[in-house]
């Protein structure tokens, strides 16, 4: 019988650099291999076609994910003019098409509307679950996907270049929820033609930018030399995730407590004064993610990073 592979409570965020072609759930299990780490997961799916940014939390920072899927995000896409899909990209059936081209002034003259809180119907493809199943394997099935429009916060949809006259270029900072997909489709039609997604790459997610990135093929690299701890130097620490949350300090006793599911009240004028989220820290290590509610401190989330 041959002997399982050893793997280890490996902690921290590696900032993956997706390439197009892989399923986000295959790139997650290629870094958890590569690292040797006990449990893997990531902050915000990447459709196939897509690539950039893709965080990848191991260890005890899948504990923060949710802070880190509920940040902002920016996204490049690339819309073609003139085709409409059933999946709002380039993997689906061509649905109607139109020989009308807008202008750059055209789409500029756009944008507003699509700023701001909007309604947005999400693609018929998407993970959304309809009565306990999802979007997409309902409609992969033939099934009419009727979506309800939802609210989303589109902070920022710069139109960056237009190269021909079929294809634009955009950039668009958004909240979460938020389709590119859809946002091409609703441009063209309310440009009165088609319009779907041929390129997108994120290049932010909450607290992780474009810098922090590692791309697949440098750890690739760094796994041949067959030492576990060569990968693990791309990694970002657990915290790193709460870096828009504030921060406070509590001494030993206080972080004992709070590791055995205690709360601590806070005295002084260091406590925070607004109920909420904070990390915790105690001479400089995370203890847990805490709410303060009145002068108490209470733990959500303690963590185990020791040793």
């Amino acid at each position: 019988m041959a002997r399982r592979k050893k793997f280890d409570d490996v902690n921290g965020w590696l900032v993956l650099d997706k390439p197009v072609g892989m399923t986000s759930t295959q790139a997650v299990a290629r870094v958890k291999r590569i690292m040797h780490a006990n449990k893997a997961g990531h902050a915000g799916t990447l459709d196939p076609l897509a690539s950039g940014l893709l965080p990848v939390a191991l260890g005890e920072a899948t504990k923060t994910v949710s802070f880190v899927m509920d940040g902002r995000k920016i996204y490049r896409f690339v819309v073609q003019w003139g085709i409409e899909t059933d999946t709002d990209d380039t993997e689906g059936v061509v649905v109607a098409r139109s020989d009308l081209r807008p202008s750059r002034d055209d789409v500029l003259d756009i944008l507003d509307e699509f700023t701001g809180e909007i309604m947005q119907v999400p693609p018929a493809f998407s993970a959304i679950k309809i009565a306990g199943e999802r979007a997409y394997d309902l409609a992969r099935d033939g099934e009419e996907v009727i979506l309800e429009a939802r609210p989303i916060q589109v902070h920022r949809l710069d139109l960056v270049d237009m190269p021909d006259a079929d294809t634009a270029v955009f950039d668009c900072e958004c909240g979460k929820g938020t389709y590119v997909r859809a946002l091409a489709r609703d441009m063209g039609r309310r440009l009165g033609t088609c319009g779907h997604v041929v390129g997108l790459r994120r290049l932010l997610v909450g607290p992780f930018g474009e810098e922090d990135m590692v791309p697949m093929d440098r750890l690739d690299e760094l796994a041949e030399t067959g030492e576990p701890a060569a990968p693990r130097g791309e990694l970002l620490a657990v915290d790193t995730a709460l870096a828009e949350i504030p921060e406070v300090v509590v001494n030993r006793d206080g972080a004992a407590r709070l590791r055995r599911g205690q709360g601590v009240i806070l005295r002084g004028r260091d406590a925070p004064t607004e109920a909420g989220a904070v990390a915790v820290t105690c001479g400089g290590d995370l203890v847990a993610i805490g709410e303060i509610e009145g002068a108490e401190l209470r733990p959500v989330r303690v963590f185990n990073l020791e040793g």
